[in-house]
């Protein structure tokens, strides 16, 4: 199989993301005695650092692979939005379809001490989006998704996607056939009824086909019913230290874990997403693209926080 030939591929492409932007703060400091005023550590604060998170950390996997990436969702009009567009411009990430709201920006504040999580904090509002923010972004959609080989909807739960968005996609993308994939969430698997691909970690295929997934049979069950209900080209359930399961029309492929060592699955859906997305559009068929992905997710989750992989790191895993 030509690997290379697909992932050089990725360069002449650009796909749209779209859901929910988040900015990730982390906080670093030691741990070296517990306060006087409550029995908690007291962190003292080393350094601060800020990386994409949701959403716009889809779009930095992309640029990663040496794709184009567009982002599509709100931010607020806060210091926290100027620290997310400052590093969408550093990454070359395009931020045109962006839109101001009065909610603040996403914002997940992580302290760590001693190499561990102490807290984490979140700034952020829930609501669906208004119908003036909606036709905004509907506006932009429809304007320029023929500039665009693929969609990935990343969806977090924080307003951008809702019934309505999913409905816009399927039926903006039905003339000229553009590949929509879905990061899912639990209680939004009725809205993606008509979309290419979701890719559900299996806690979360298990709850949004109503099948507890137990073993290999009622993973294959939860599968073709997900599949079947939303009517998709394909369903792809991550399933951890096991690997992944792809369904299709044609098969279904069972793919043990490539990863050697797991030291941190932050992120690891976002790579799969855009990976598997990337390779298809770049000339795999689902099963060479889940192989792929599959790789990648080895690569990413034997890194420390939020990561990203290029191609040369994919190719030395393949070959």
């Amino acid at each position: 199989m030509d690997y290379k030939g697909i992932l050089d591929n990725f360069s002449d492409k650009h796909i749209l993301v779209i859901g929910d932007m988040m900015l990730d703060h982390f906080i670093w400091g030691d741990v070296s005695r517990i306060s006087p005023e409550a029995p908690v550590p007291v962190v003292d604060v080393k350094s601060e650092s800020f990386l994409v998170g949701g959403a716009g950390n889809v779009a930095h996997n992309i640029v990663s692979l040496g794709a184009k990436a567009t982002v599509v969702g709100i931010i607020g009009d806060d210091q926290s939005a100027k620290e997310l567009l400052r590093i969408f411009k550093e990454k070359n990430i395009n931020t045109e379809g962006l839109f101001i709201d009065d909610r603040p920006t996403t914002v997940k504040t992580r302290v760590i001490a001693n190499h561990q999580q102490v807290v984490r904090f979140d700034r952020e509002g829930r609501e669906y989006l208004d119908n003036s923010l909606f036709n905004k972004i509907s506006k932009y959609i429809a304007a320029n998704i023929n500039s665009y080989d693929a969609i990935i909807v990343s969806d977090y739960k924080k307003g951008v996607v809702d019934r309505r968005l999913i409905k816009l996609l399927v039926r903006l993308s039905q003339p000229k056939g553009h590949f929509i994939a879905v990061d899912p969430k639990v209680g939004h698997f009725p809205f993606y009824k008509g979309v290419s691909l979701i890719t559900p970690n299996k806690k979360e295929a298990a709850l949004g086909s109503n099948i507890d997934i137990t073993d290999k049979d009622s993973l294959e069950s939860a599968g073709q019913r997900l599949k079947k209900t939303l009517q998709c080209k394909a369903v792809l359930i991550t399933t951890g230290e096991s690997g992944m399961s792809l369904f299709t029309d044609e098969s279904i492929d069972h793919i043990p874990t490539m990863a050697r060592v797991v030291y941190d699955v932050t992120g690891a859906g976002d790579t799969v997403i855009s990976v598997f997305t990337l390779s298809y559009i770049s000339g795999a068929v689902m099963h060479q693209a889940a192989h792929i992905s599959n790789h990648a997710a080895g690569i990413v989750v034997g890194k420390l926080g939020t990561a990203t992989v290029t191609i040369d790191d994919i190719l030395k895993s393949l070959l």
